[in-house]
């Protein structure tokens, strides 16, 4: 059977992101789940911010172009979103909004995100773990064609919650993560077959 595609991203490009750690963790579980993962950074695909008008006279930027294509060979998603103001990152929103471009003639409208799946997780300093984010960014993602797991991960304490390694402290939230990669690796996993 052909390994289920797995790309794996955190909502930040702070250079010592929780969640980009938290995506880490994520990439490593579905790995050990049995896909076939690949692993962003969001900082090393520089888009400027979406303008119409950019777009009409010039087409996507050729960072959006990779990160589209990116989205559209693999079959789910997990994502690491930071909470900001109780949504999701703006650079997160902003990679979206150019990746649901059409940038080819004859493409289908939400070629990246149709039909593809998605487990989401987050991980913050405060008590909620920016679980209001991850609501918000399951509305975004599910209106774009995305169908998002029932289970979410919010990592309460973040800034505690890791250890020098970069793995998660606390068992639950290893396990938590852990069950939102195997999910998603076992449904595409029935999809292919």
């Amino acid at each position: 059977m052909t390994k289920a595609k797995v790309i794996v991203f955190a909502g930040s490009t702070r250079k010592d992101s929780l969640n980009k750690k938290l995506a880490r963790q994520a990439a490593k579980a579905a790995e050990e789940a049995g896909a076939a993962v690949t692993y962003i950074d969001l900082a090393d695909y520089d888009m400027p911010l979406y303008d119409g008008d950019d777009e009409a006279a010039s087409g996507l930027p050729p960072k959006a172009k990779e990160f589209k294509k990116l989205l559209k060979e693999h079959d789910g998603f997990l994502i690491a979103s930071p909470e900001y103001n109780s949504a999701y990152s703006a650079v997160l929103k902003n990679a979206i909004d150019w990746a649901s471009r059409v940038s080819e003639q004859g493409e289908p409208s939400l070629s990246a995100f149709t039909g593809k799946y998605a487990g989401i997780m987050s991980a913050s300093p405060g008590a909620l773990g920016g679980l209001r984010g991850l609501y918000a960014l399951r509305e975004l993602l599910q209106n774009i064609n995305v169908t998002v797991l029932p289970r979410m991960q919010a990592v309460t304490g973040g800034d505690a919650a890791f250890n020098d390694d970069g793995s998660l402290k606390e068992e639950r939230f290893a396990k938590g993560v852990a069950a939102i990669a195997g999910d998603l690796v076992k449904t595409l996993q029935k999809i292919k077959a």
